[in-house]
């Protein structure tokens, strides 16, 4: 039996020993064959003027194909990349405001694709098709639509195990709907700057710590679902919503999420725990997009905190722009007339609070062109994040860091007492 058991023993030794020898010999392999690159950008922000060389220093090994497309639209250049001779570039000049899209591929092998961003004077950049001649007094009938119906706020409240919090669900009556979200403030008596929170796509139930974890901060927290359903249920609307009436502006299913994020503003508004001086929108993707719309439909906000904000450019498809979500079909005439009236660039006239942006250069979820092209028609102070190498925000989370440290920066600013002042050397100063 002993020698039995010193038998199976050496057998596991031998295959554990044989298992080691097959990983390490796989992370050789691995290592070989990995390549590393470096791509040095010509101007580290990544931005160009009108008709300046843009581009990328390139070092490593191997030999590559790629292609540069203006807008991620039209292909304007392909080449090939030796980086085993010279000091090789991947340049372009181009004369007109756009986003440079850069596909890396290698050329011996298939692999991976590198993504590279670079923007032309983006600060130019303006809508593909003008706004509806009616679009203000579009909206302005339904928001006195909206006015007429009392808000009715229903609080629940709900249990929390972080100190020093209070929590609700929240119901409040809109247009042929409800507002429904997670409500949290200080549980000490006072009153409190408000932070507004709005979600990315998507149907989903809403995480309390969300608000508790600002409300712990100090801020009286509102996390608005962008659906009407209760915060704590993830089924309940169509995943397929955004194309739900989307060959009317009576019909679309953004007309009433955008009255619910408008009436939410009032009804924080309305609060005698709110300071009566600061209503702050935050929001990232589809999130980022209800708040700029939002601060077009309601003055109350006092500042727009938005990462890579979705819905703009919704006709860009058709002017040598890719669109990015809700990703309408662009060839639906009825949708894309309709498309106009909740598009974040026809929105932004309408905004007059200081807003700042993060916008991903390599983006293909919210395209950078489109978002650059409703920051340009605000009339009011705005302020640019430009993070080059970083694609959607969930997509490339490790490239989300000058997001991270502005927007808290800026959150920390208006939450004891300061006024966000957008530095105007970050819009239109970029060297």
């Amino acid at each position: 039996m002993i020698f039995y058991w010193l038998g199976i023993r050496r057998f596991i030794l031998i295959m554990i020993r044989f298992r080691w020898s097959v990983a390490f010999a796989l992370a050789c392999t691995f290592t070989v064959h990995a390549q590393q690159i470096i791509f040095t950008p010509f101007h580290k922000s990544g931005i160009y003027e009108l008709g300046e060389r843009a581009g990328w220093a390139v070092e490593g090994s191997g030999t590559y194909s790629y292609e540069i497309r203006k807008n991620n639209r039209d292909v304007i250049q392909t080449g090939t990349l030796n980086l085993q001779s010279g000091s090789p570039t991947i340049e372009t000049t181009v004369s007109e405001p756009a986003m440079l899209y850069v596909e890396l591929l290698p050329a011996a092998a298939p692999g991976s694709p590198k993504h590279l961003g670079a923007a032309i004077a983006p600060w130019k950049l303006q809508p593909s098709v003008p706004r509806p001649p009616d679009f203000d007094s579009f909206w302005d009938s339904k928001l006195k639509d909206l006015s007429q119906i009392p808000i009715n706020p229903v609080l629940t409240p709900t249990e929390t195990t972080k100190p020093g919090v209070e929590i609700y669900t929240v119901q409040l009556a809109s247009v042929g709907s409800h507002v429904q979200g997670y409500l949290a403030k200080p549980s000490k008596e006072g009153k409190f700057p408000a932070l507004v929170i709005f979600q990315y796509a998507g149907v989903y139930a809403l995480n309390p710590e969300t608000v508790t974890d600002r409300a712990a901060e100090g801020w009286l927290a509102f996390d608005v679902d962008s659906h009407d359903m209760p915060p704590n249920q993830a089924t309940g609307v169509s995943a397929n919503y955004q194309a739900i009436g989307n060959t009317s502006r009576e019909t679309s299913y953004f007309l009433n999420m955008y009255l619910r994020d408008s009436r939410a503003i009032d009804y924080i508004a309305s609060r005698p725990d709110w300071d009566g001086k600061t209503i702050v929108a935050l929001g990232t993707s589809m999130g980022g997009q209800q708040s700029l719309v939002t601060a077009g439909l309601n003055p109350k906000i006092t500042a727009v905190i938005v990462n890579e904000p979705s819905g703009a450019d919704s006709n860009g498809d058709l002017h040598g722009r890719k669109s990015g979500y809700p990703n309408w079909p662009s060839d639906d005439p009825m949708v894309m007339q309709t498309a106009l009236y909740f598009d974040t660039v026809n929105f932004a006239p309408r905004i007059k609070t200081p807003v700042l942006a993060a916008i991903g250069f390599i983006d293909t979820t919210c395209p950078p062109a489109g978002i650059w092209t409703a920051l340009n028609q605000i009339p009011g102070p705005t302020e640019v994040i430009p993070m080059i190498e970083s694609d959607h925000n969930h997509i490339t989370p490790q490239k989300q860091e000058a997001w991270n440290s502005r927007s808290k920066q800026v959150l920390d600013q208006i939450l004891n007492g300061g006024k966000f002042q957008p530095d105007p050397s970050l819009t239109r100063k970029y060297k």
